[in-house]
């Protein structure tokens, strides 16, 4: 049996999360998190840069029932490099209330892509953080999504938004929805319409096959989980940020809790305080079913 040791240092996911007070509404789904091995049973990616705490698929269903989650959106770990047969058990196991996004190579056959569309996968990720992948050339990446528009998956694009300017001529190239993964890690610290976050918002209100997952404030916040200076609510300084994008496209937002949040490095979010953190950003009904229902469910199972 294979056993890996995890990376110094690193957060397992918060045990014994709190029941939200905010109910999600009925068909909701939780449109980004991971599944982490077993190791045992799914080893890591040799070319790995971080190896995780395992975080199964039933630890993940059980966590979607507290919640108040219907499905889930697996998001390949890129620990597990383009192995997506931990991505593949859990979406196999879920009764129909998971879908993929996988990380597949060049060298993919069209019936290995088809496995993965009859397991659920409907889209692929493109990472472009230099810390946790190496670089793929853009002409390769230009060839898979050419190929996974007939499958009509999407990609998901993760970077920084200091390197949004440089990969622009590329984002707005994909023949596909993109859908972008935490609202491109914005600054917070910056104004909420300096030029960083207008940025995006430009590349947005240019090209409508833009979509945009408002996921991760424990990811991008300086002020943290705790309430402070009589705000009522945590990662108070992400809010204006996620909220402004929910506001202008209502119809290409998705959310999501990241779970088991991989790489963090100052503390680990309690999941139910990140569900009672939606109202925040998605201030009425008509936004939440959207957000959480209406979205994610057209994009991922057709409906």
């Amino acid at each position: 049996m294979t056993t890996f040791e995890k990376t110094p240092g690193w957060l397992d996911w918060y045990q014994g999360p709190s029941k939200p007070k905010f109910q999600l509404p009925l068909g909701s789904v939780d449109s980004h998190c991971h599944v982490f091995g077993p190791g045992h049973l799914f080893p890591y990616a040799p070319e790995r840069k971080y190896t995780p705490c395992d975080a199964s698929k039933d630890q993940l269903f059980a966590l979607r029932d507290h919640l108040g989650f219907t499905k889930n959106v697996i998001v390949q770990a890129t620990c597990h490099g383009a192995d997506n047969s931990a991505l593949v058990d859990a979406l196999t196991h879920s009764n129909g209330l998971a879908r993929g996004v996988a990380t597949i190579k060049r060298n993919i056959t069209d019936e290995q892509l088809q496995e993965l569309h009859d397991a659920g996968v409907r889209g692929v990720r493109f990472n472009f953080v230099k810390r946790l992948v190496d670089f793929t050339p853009k002409d390769e990446l230009l060839e898979i999504a050419h190929r996974i528009k007939q499958l009509g998956w999407h990609i998901v694009i993760y970077f920084e938004a200091v390197d949004l300017p440089e990969l622009w001529d590329f984002f707005t190239a994909l023949p596909t929805i993109v859908v972008v993964d935490h609202m491109g890690r914005p600054d917070v610290s910056q104004a909420v319409d300096g030029p960083e976050f207008s940025l995006f918002i430009q590349l947005m209100t240019e090209h409508s096959n833009i979509w945009s997952k408002v996921t991760c404030p424990e990811r991008l916040s300086v002020t943290g989980p705790k309430a402070l200076h009589g705000e009522p609510h945590p990662y108070q300084d992400v809010i204006p940020f996620a909220r402004k994008i929910v506001e202008l496209f209502p119809d290409r937002v998705l959310t999501g809790t990241d779970w088991p949040h991989p790489n963090l490095k100052d503390h680990m979010p309690d999941d139910g305080l990140l569900v009672d953190w939606i109202p925040n950003i998605a201030p009425t009904a008509a936004l939440q079913q959207k957000l959480l229902v209406d979205n994610p469910n057209r994009l991922y199972w057709g409906i």
